[in-house]
């Protein structure tokens, strides 16, 4: 006959098993969610170097600063 410790015992195995299947599951899932934003950030980063090009780098490249203005000299020296 079982004893209820030993049913206490094959239950907390029975739980670990479990808990070491879903977190393996959740580490596949994870990996799988970081290799598609690879893929996605890459296909993005070729599509923008693609429009940088075919528009000289015109759109949403730097900003103009206002305010400041610098005046550079040349010596006649």
């Amino acid at each position: 006959m079982i004893s209820a410790a030993d049913l206490g015992a094959l239950y907390t195995q029975i739980e670990s098993v479990f808990r070491a299947i879903g977190s393996a599951l959740m580490a596949i899932v994870h990996a799988i969610g970081a290799i598609i934003m690879a893929i996605v950030n890459g296909v993005i980063a070729v599509f923008d170097t693609i429009i940088g090009c075919l528009t000289c780098h015109r759109m949403g490249g730097r900003r103009r600063t206002t305010g400041r203005h610098h005046r550079h000299t040349t010596s006649t020296i």
